[in-house]
């Protein structure tokens, strides 16, 4: 890979910072609630933080805290985590091309792909710009760790999360995961038989493994492999014009 191709593209890149800054207002807001929930769950402000710099994803860091604060134990936290983030295997094989540099450097950089970037970043032939993935993903991360700084240390002080509405952030991110899903045509066989184990298991296991049983289901089901669109994250997004 050329020289050129392997720097940053700074118009590009500043695009991308553009581009994510609405995602990055939406994300700074779910990681103040997730903060706030971590620590009201019990997790140390330091573990709250660490897991927002480290993880950044939110629908894994909603999973764990929500199995933990359950009774689930750290098993099933993790396992729940790591199937929710399973996705980014088929996106990062669809990323790497378009990456420079050797298995370390791409392995690095592909750190950046979050659903939003990844999405928008997506080129009509199948590769991306990396630079304007790196820019968009850039100022989401600053505010999603941030925000948890914010929503962790300020527990105590925001109190009940149903003061202020913090605590239908979690079930409503979930939801809306779910329904642009299912407005894009993907995933309805799986995401019923999903809910349907995860109803049926709810009153007879314990915390956690609703969870993960659903979340298998859900993962057997899919058939389709991931493919740049719009639609397919809570962020939204389209394609960098």
């Amino acid at each position: 890979m050329s020289g050129a191709r392997a720097g940053i593209d700074r118009p590009a890149f500043r695009r991308g910072l553009r581009a994510g800054i609405p995602f990055a207002l939406a994300g700074g807001l779910l990681s103040l609630s997730f903060g706030a929930l971590a620590v009201d769950s019990g997790f140390p402000v330091a573990a709250a933080i660490a897991m927002s710099a480290v993880v950044f994803a939110g629908s894994a860091q909603f999973a764990a805290v929500s199995i933990a604060a359950s009774g689930g134990g750290l098993g099933a936290a993790t396992v729940a985590a790591a199937l929710m983030n399973s996705r980014f295997l088929p996106m990062g094989i669809a990323l790497g091309p378009s990456l420079p540099g050797g298995p370390v450097r791409r392995g690095v950089e592909g750190q950046a792909v979050v659903d939003a970037s990844w999405a928008m970043a997506a080129r009509p032939d199948g590769s991306f710009d990396r630079s304007f993935l790196l820019g968009s993903t850039a100022v989401q991360y600053v505010t999603w760790v941030a925000g948890t700084v914010a929503g962790a240390i300020g527990a105590d002080a925001i109190g009940d999360l149903d003061r202020f509405g913090l605590d239908a952030v979690y079930p409503t991110f979930f939801l809306v995961l779910l329904v642009a899903e299912l407005r894009a045509g993907r995933g309805r066989g799986a995401a019923a038989g999903g809910a349907l184990v995860a109803l049926a298991l709810i009153p007879l296991a314990p915390p956690g493994v609703p969870v993960l049983a659903a979340s298998l289901v859900a993962l057997a089901g899919v058939r389709r492999g991931a493919r740049p669109a719009a639609g397919t994250d809570p962020h939204g997004g389209g394609r960098p014009r």
